[in-house]
């Protein structure tokens, strides 16, 4: 069956890269019948038939989708040579992933281990099937060639061993609200890790909102009070919060900012499993652009059901000496005052503000990791804890940085009746007001503390993360 793809794709000469392409020239012009310069859907289709490659339905289509990047809806040599590099570097991590014992074969022992690792229990009969049909030669083993011929025209890219290293993690807790959730592998979900890696990752931001809680009180404190006739300084603002409540008025806001971390986490989780069930086609498999709206759904769902201890955080966090004496009774005289829908100021700049954080975090993220990915991934998909910090907090800032004025426009909508004189405004008229009278920057007051406090903050609950792994016997 294989004998044509071993000829112009497998041979030995594919160590050497100049070989290589020579081999992708030679396939493409097999698969190029109308000489046109490109290979289309059906060309695609009909010449890995006649070479014995069985394709699913759609799967020609996607390779092509894939590989398209100019969308004329065709391959050029570049985009097929292109392609089958960077599937080929895919398949030889997995590879790798799945030989266990790395004497360079897989047995129907490793298959069995590698999908009871996922949650998948085997039998003995039924992995032997699988190994069967990828075992060209009959040997009961899987070699590098076999399993690339098998699976170099497959676009499958849900590679296990890439998302168990490379997903977005609640380690890193900046103290924004606006995060996609976890994505949970299925051996991490049947284990019962996922519920300890967020009560690790819940600790680990609760310990770093307090370690950076004064910057964060800093940062409303400018938001809100700092224009351009009053101008705010960092040294300034400080000694000013310090001379009015003392040393521990830098803290004011923080328990409801830790308090609102356990529901807001499980909530969120909790609705990203049930959207992403809703969402989801292709037999289950999540694309992108589903994690990202079913992440944004569940991101606003959590923060309407906690949105009031948002409100009541800004309140607490700008509060003056003795106005309230503590979360409840700020409660109870915001209802008093102001009633029910006072819980509810600045929802809207709130949620609008997920999309643009969300789809900025995830497009800056999903970059990073295929340029790492792409350069320096060889042996292993695992990039190490350095470069999974830099490209979680460079992804992370990103988000911050184009969600920010929305951000600025909810903690004002949500502080007007705690100030004195402030006119009650909507969203659009607040945003014209600080355009008119502080211009576009005016939108970034507060953003210095804002970004002071992030490597602080993933350094702290990474840490404290690792601490609390090991702690409720999570596995590296």
């Amino acid at each position: 069956m294989y004998q044509l793809i071993r000829k112009f794709a497998f041979t030995e000469s594919h160590c050497l890269e100049e070989d290589s392409t020579k081999s992708f020239a030679e396939l493409f012009e097999k698969l190029d019948v109308n000489k046109d310069g490109k290979v289309d859907v059906s060309e695609l289709k009909t010449g890995l038939a006649a070479m014995g490659f069985s394709m699913g339905k759609g799967e020609a289509q996607k390779i092509v989708a894939s590989g398209d990047t100019d969308k004329d809806e065709g391959l050029d040599f570049e985009e097929f040579s292109k392609y089958l590099k960077e599937h080929e570097k895919k398949l030889k991590l997995t590879f790798k992933s799945l030989d266990k014992n790395q004497d360079g074969c897989i047995d129907a022992k490793e298959i069995q281990q590698s999908l009871k690792d996922i949650g998948i229990i085997l039998t003995d009969q039924d992995a032997e099937k699988i190994l069967k049909s990828i075992d060209a030669d009959g040997t009961m083993s899987v070699d590098w060639n076999e399993w690339r011929e098998h699976f170099l025209f497959n676009p499958a890219d849900n590679l296990q061993e890439i998302i168990r290293y490379w997903k977005h993690s609640t380690v890193l807790d900046i103290g924004d609200s606006l995060t996609i959730p976890d994505e949970f592998t299925e051996e991490e979900k049947t284990k019962g890790i996922w519920w300890r890696q967020l009560v690790a990752g819940g600790v680990a931001g609760a310990v770093s909102r307090t370690g950076t809680a004064p910057l964060d009180r800093m940062k409303v404190f400018m938001q809100v009070h700092s224009s351009i006739s009053n101008k705010i300084s960092l040294v300034g603002g400080f000694k000013q919060m310090v001379k009015e409540g003392g040393l521990a008025s830098l803290w004011r806001g923080n328990g409801v900012n830790v308090i609102k971390i356990a529901p807001e986490t499980a909530i969120k989780f909790m609705a990203y499993e049930q959207y992403k069930k809703l969402l989801a086609k292709d037999g289950g498999k999540i694309q992108s652009h589903e994690r990202f709206m079913a992440g944004s759904l569940a991101g606003a769902t959590a923060q309407t059901a906690i949105y009031p201890m948002e409100v009541m955080k800004t309140r607490l966090t700008l509060r003056k000496t003795g106005q309230y004496s503590g979360m409840f009774d700020c409660a109870k005289k915001i209802l008093k005052k102001e009633g029910l829908k006072a819980f509810y100021k600045g929802y809207v700049p709130n949620i609008l503000g997920i999309i643009p954080y969300a789809g900025i975090d995830l497009a800056v993220y999903e970059t990073l990791k295929n340029a790492w990915l792409s350069k320096y991934a060889k042996d292993t998909a695992n990039p190490g804890v350095l470069v999974l910090l830099c490209c979680g907090t460079i992804s992370s800032t990103c988000g911050q940085l184009a969600s920010y004025p929305l951000a600025l426009v909810r903690t004002r909508m949500q502080a007007q009746a705690s100030m004195e004189g402030s006119e009650q405004v909507s969203m659009s008229k607040l945003v014209k007001k600080i355009m008119q009278k502080e211009g576009f920057f005016g939108l970034y007051r507060g953003i210095l503390p804002n970004f002071m406090k992030v490597i602080p903050a993933v350094s702290i609950s990474y840490v404290v993360y690792e601490y609390m792994r090991s702690g409720l016997g999570i596995s590296k």
